[in-house]
């Protein structure tokens, strides 16, 4: 029996050979299309229909995936099957049991809103008893505390339990777009955590800076600030096949939410964000309760990447792709078909 989202999904591409051409001929299994129904607390009802072009997106994002996990695509670390996923690589995941809600974040992907939006779905932090209503009234220093679930707080039986009936969602974006923005998040800015983690080391090892000032403050007042052109060599150094030594900022995504061997219900992308929020709040039965507005556009847009990449060298280009290639691959960002043309201009 077909679900009532499948039914949608046909309703517009035609027939029922639309969905199961795609079954896989060795597993003879297909992807999960179904939204699941129920709720832990019921929300609005909407009456007036999603539109097709939105369903539709899903479709093809779920199914572009599927294919690309299935296609033998060569993936350092790619677990087959949640069972496979150790414990510690499930702390990306959190919970909202009031709404049996499952939300993998990565970092540079609007999670700062998201994990707002989850605490108040969840309301796991509260000011003098009172949850908090609004998602921008919560402190800044809060958002990234450890006021929300981690899914592998769970023990395996109980995670595998929410996972078969909790809805998952995700949200990514172009790792180009991706990097660039952690560059000027963590990097570019006066970040004290980050400079003496990282930038620091960038500016003794690429940098040409012996002995840089101790406190970010002492390097900004110098003008000695990490470049882009550096922070590209720093990524490049690091064991591609290691991604645990990637910072999740930049770690590729495929390695934060495992989305090979985690059936996400809903596929969203920074590209197509204030579409994709209000289709998944609707789609979770919650948007009379949170709400994204006002949006702030994200600084760091698809047109920047040809003046960040301008001096970086087709061998960079190159290596960096591959770096990402899963990510590049299994969320449809294949628009980067000119790496290898030296004009800058062209680089989009």
């Amino acid at each position: 029996m077909l679900s009532l989202f499948q039914k949608e999904v046909l309703s517009e591409n035609g027939s029922e050979a639309n969905i199961y051409s795609k079954t896989d001929p060795e597993t003879g299994t297909q992807p999960r299309l179904d939204i699941v129904e129920d709720r832990r607390c019921e929300g609005k009802i909407h009456t007036s229909p999603l539109p097709l072009k939105l369903k539709h997106r899903q479709y093809s994002r779920k199914m572009l995936l599927y294919k690309q996990c299935n296609n033998n695509l060569d993936i350092s670390g790619k677990w087959a099957t949640f069972d496979d996923i150790p414990h510690e690589e499930l702390h990306n995941l959190l919970v909202d049991d009031r709404h049996g809600i499952i939300y993998c974040y990565v970092p540079k992907v609007a999670c700062t809103a998201w994990k707002r939006t989850m605490i108040v779905l969840s309301e796991s932090l509260k000011v003098y008893g009172v949850p908090y209503r609004n998602r921008l009234d919560i402190p800044i220093e809060d958002v990234h505390g450890s006021s929300l679930q981690q899914l592998n707080a769970y023990p395996k039986a109980v995670m595998k339990q929410k996972f078969e009936t909790y809805q998952k969602f995700i949200f990514v974006r172009d790792p180009f777009v991706r990097l660039i923005s952690a560059y000027k998040d963590k990097i570019q800015s006066p970040n004290q955590i980050y400079y003496e983690r990282i930038g620091i080391n960038i500016l003794k090892k690429f940098g040409n800076v012996s002995n840089p000032p101790a406190s970010v403050e002492q390097a900004h007042a110098q003008g000695i600030v990490p470049s882009f052109y550096n922070f590209i060599q720093y990524i490049l150094s690091l064991p591609a096949g290691n991604y645990t030594k990637f910072d999740e900022h930049w770690r590729q995504t495929v390695h934060l939410c495992h989305p090979c061997a985690i059936d996400y219900d809903f596929i969203g992308k920074m590209e197509t964000i204030e579409e994709d929020v209000d289709h998944l709040l609707r789609i979770l039965r919650v948007d009379n309760i949170v709400d994204f507005k006002p949006w702030t556009r994200s600084k760091t847009e698809q047109s920047e990447i040809k003046t960040w990449f301008s001096n970086i060298t087709i061998e960079w280009r190159r290596k960096l792709y591959d770096i990402y290639k899963a990510d590049f691959k299994l969320f449809g960002y294949e628009n980067h078909d000119n790496l290898d043309d030296p004009n800058p201009e062209n680089f989009i």
